[in-house]
């Protein structure tokens, strides 16, 4: 039964055909309408108890988390946005005993269903092989250090590690895409390198790399800096250079900018300005396109991605916790598509300071959610971005406040990677679709 009856029709006719598991074109959709990314806290219990945690879990599930019933009814209704990426998430979903009854019926009904599971002894053989028999396109896991001591620390349970690399191993045999997840804070910033290797020895897929917003167990004395910021956004370009895998950032929209400004400068200075080190124009990476031979978008908070709590509270990301409504009473479809919260994160010239005037608004916008944490305003500019844009009127040109290696391409403005990048595409090379 429709739990929202009176839109039974428009369910109907926005129910893209799609075959089990397929990813969605990231390009065709529009965000104004759909998300890339549905994300799901399944619930908010886990045996972990790590230092960032963002949800606050803790080992016993909440009595209030979305039930069996209303999980299928929230994907049923994920369903009319067309095609995106479900993610599970928590907490740890394998607390929920009807997970895998919840992936099987996503990926029945056309989702491309994906899962977050932490690294505990419930990450077992069978539940991998259950997770790829039930459906799963991916399953990613989260590795905060190259080594045992170092992860185990942070996740602040011996033995995790251990526990996340059996789970890789077998999720490779079973034929299962694996991603890494890595947050980034003062603990483990110099052991990006290490992380890099290990990632490559995986054969991983991709690697998302989390930089920390302050929210829930989020320590803001343990973020990094600004500069440390800049720093290591060029080091995963870099490092996207030169690795068998793809990499893309969490609230670090303006890792972004940074691509494009060294894509430009690279291929101005000749080097390559494709990051796989191919011949073919810089377009753009996971969750981005520069607007080089394709319109421009970025996935940000509320823009692209839509998440809902283990309570149903529909929100613009976890880590900006504000509720535009709970799936209980009312269509994610509806929240996403109407609420005034989600309308205004994805107006980039409606946001105050810097980045509503950013050249590079409508593919960086700043991390909504850490303007959120440091100035209590989701629409405020990115606090720890160290670009510096031409003022509207102004005659001082951009700017970057960072001084380390390849401070020069830091101040290079859109319109030069557009010039730097453009002639690219005119060379007999066809935009990507």
């Amino acid at each position: 039964m429709d739990r929202f009856p009176d839109r039974t029709e428009a369910k109907n006719s926005d129910r893209t055909p799609l075959r089990p598991g397929q990813k969605p074109s990231f390009q065709e959709i529009d965000f104004a309408r759909s998300p890339f990314l549905v994300i799901w806290e399944a619930t908010q219990a886990c045996d972990l108890a790590c230092l960032h945690c963002r949800a606050e879990a803790r080992p016993c599930r909440d009595a209030g988390e979305l039930s069996t019933e209303e999980g299928m009814a929230l994907l049923e209704d994920a369903r009319r946005f067309g095609p995106v990426l479900f993610v599970l998430t928590g907490g740890d979903p394998l607390k929920r005993p009807d997970i895998f009854d919840l992936i099987r019926h996503g990926h029945a009904i056309g989702l491309r269903m994906t899962m977050t599971p932490s690294g505990t002894q419930l990450l077992t053989r069978e539940r991998v092989r259950q997770m790829r028999a039930g459906g799963l396109a991916r399953v990613a896991v989260s590795v905060d250090g190259p080594d045992r001591l170092s992860h185990d620390m942070f996740r602040n349970v011996p033995g995790s590690f251990d526990w996340t690399m059996d789970c890789i191993r077998w999720a490779r045999e079973e034929g299962l895409e694996v991603q890494i997840n890595t947050t980034v804070t003062r603990f483990n910033k110099t052991r990006l390198r290490e992380m890099a290797d290990m990632v490559a020895r995986l054969g991983i897929t991709l690697w998302s790399v989390f930089f920390l917003v302050p929210v829930g167990r989020g320590n803001k004395h343990h973020m990094v800096s600004p500069a440390e910021h800049e720093a290591l956004f060029h080091q995963l370009y870099d490092f996207s250079k030169e690795m068998p895998f793809d990499i893309k950032t969490t609230a670090a929209q303006h890792f972004r900018r940074v691509s494009m400004q060294r894509a430009a400068w690279d291929s101005l200075h000749g080097g390559a300005p494709d990051p796989a080190g191919g011949a073919s124009p810089f377009r753009g990476g996971p969750g981005f396109s520069a607007g080089i031979g394709r319109a421009a978008k970025g996935v940000n908070d509320g823009n692209g991605l839509v998440f809902i709590s283990h309570r149903g509270e529909v929100m613009p990301s976890g880590f900006l916790p504000v509720s535009a409504g709970n799936v209980r009473s009312r269509s994610v479809v509806d929240i996403y598509r109407e609420s005034e919260l989600f309308c205004s994160l994805r107006l980039p010239d409606s946001y105050s300071g810097k980045c509503g005037y950013c050249d590079f608004r409508d593919i960086c916008g700043g991390s909504r959610a850490r303007a959120l944490a440091a100035a209590g305003d989701p629409l405020a500019s990115e606090p720890f971005c160290t670009y510096r844009p031409q003022r509207p009127g102004s005659a001082k040109p951009a700017s970057n406040t960072y001084k380390g290696p390849h401070a020069e391409a830091g101040a290079v403005t859109r319109a030069q990677v557009i010039e730097a990048l453009a002639p690219a595409r005119s060379a007999g090379v066809p935009a990507a679709g």
